[in-house]
């Protein structure tokens, strides 16, 4: 597999220089060992590299507070660092003793959120990064249907042909469930969490009923709640809320949810080659949280993204803000000649009407209306 550049590679030696603890998380597989290892090259201080899913790395942190003191001078980078939480006050204790940036960069396969639900905070020690799995502006050539189709993990988007892409991703998902989630503290029945990932490719972009999903499972609304909760966190769906600012508008407060990656979503949905993509009914929504997924991951840090609705059924699909202003608006559709309805021309009005685009996977882009342009997914992610 080749190594290509990662878009948080500046940010993250920048952060390096900055703060005494960095960290960068992510869903497993995404590439966080492989950009770990390849930014130390730049950071100009030595370095030690311990995986705490290695037994002989665990050893070497059996009297972790010397050991850590001896490698004070070095950057340690300590990969999956959610196994041992434990270790999180002797970081803190560490960088209050001798705070110097760049001590310590540690790797982590489940949000912040989660992290501090288990450790001591590091709270003004550690700035964090995400890395997303791959992304439309870091892949060598444009070729869209093939990110589309596999996602953006390196295993399944590398992987030789698509019964590989199909295995690798088979075997991601049990993992997934059967030893990623128990880890995170998450005891469930295995196959009572597949069946609701299995449910979420039906509501995958469109908004997100609890009730619906906790009778269909037996369970009680809380539970699933608690459930999505740690999907959520170990990165592997997205809600979107709403955009309420408008409080003349009967509004939607219902959140959307999307899987974050593409491949996962057409994986579980029995999807393996792009003319079973495009003629399940799944693909408008697939082409939607594809799309906003590869927006999000390149937003810069102080805008939003949230999506709006009224009860009478205007919706834009995806609204991006800038301190409670509407800055673009972006409606993600399939068709090769799209057209505004008056459901889109309202909430675009009720929104500002910023500027407003609309995304097809077609190449190409031409201006629709004032205001409004059709575009390809290149060109929004220029316009970011």
């Amino acid at each position: 597999m080749m190594i290509y550049p990662r878009h948080i590679e500046q940010a993250l030696l920048q952060r390096l220089q900055t703060f005494p603890v960095v960290g960068i998380t992510g869903p497993r597989q995404a590439g966080k060992t492989t950009l770990a290892k390849r930014i130390v090259k730049e950071v100009g201080k030595p370095s030690i590299y311990l995986d705490l899913e290695l037994p002989s790395d665990l050893n070497r942190l059996r009297n972790a507070e010397l050991f850590l003191k001896e490698n004070e001078e070095n950057l340690v980078i300590i990969d999956e660092v959610q196994r041992q939480p434990e270790l999180f006050p002797l970081l803190r204790a560490l960088v209050d003793q001798r705070r110097i940036p760049g001590r310590f960069l540690i790797l982590g396969s489940a949000s912040p959120e989660l992290l501090r639900q288990s450790s001591e905070t590091l709270a003004g020690r550690i700035s964090y990064l995400e890395l997303t799995p791959f992304h439309f502006k870091e892949l060598p050539k444009n070729d869209l249907n093939w990110h589309w189709l596999r996602g953006g993990f390196p295993p399944s988007l590398f992987a030789f042909d698509e019964v590989a892409a199909s295995q690798w991703l088979q075997d991601f998902i049990t993992t997934f469930i059967e030893r990623d989630l128990p880890q995170f503290g998450l005891n469930a029945p295995p196959q009572t969490l597949r069946t609701l990932l299995q449910m979420l490719t039906g509501v995958h972009a469109n908004l997100l009923n609890f009730s619906t999903l906790a009778n269909s499972l037996g369970l009680t609304m809380p539970t699933v709640k608690r459930y999505l909760s740690y999907f959520e966190n170990a990165y592997f769906i997205r809600y979107v809320s709403p955009w309420h600012i408008n409080m003349g508008k009967r509004l939607v407060k219902t959140p959307k949810v999307y899987f974050r990656d593409s491949g996962v979503l057409h994986h579980l949905a029995g999807i393996s080659d792009m003319n079973q993509l495009l003629g399940n009914q799944i693909a408008g929504a697939s082409w939607e949280g594809y799309v906003l997924q590869q927006v999000i991951a390149n937003l810069p840090q102080n805008v939003l993204p949230f999506f709006y609705r009224t009860k009478e059924g205007s919706e834009i699909d995806l609204l991006i803000v800038k301190g409670n202003q509407p800055i673009m608006a972006i409606e993600i559709k399939m068709s090769s000649s799209p057209t505004v309805s008056k459901g889109i021309r309202i909430a675009h009005e009720d929104t500002g009407r910023p500027p407003l685009y609309i995304v097809t996977p077609h190449p190409g882009d031409y201006p629709l209306d004032e205001n409004i342009r059709v575009c390809d997914l290149n060109y929004i992610l220029e316009k970011i």
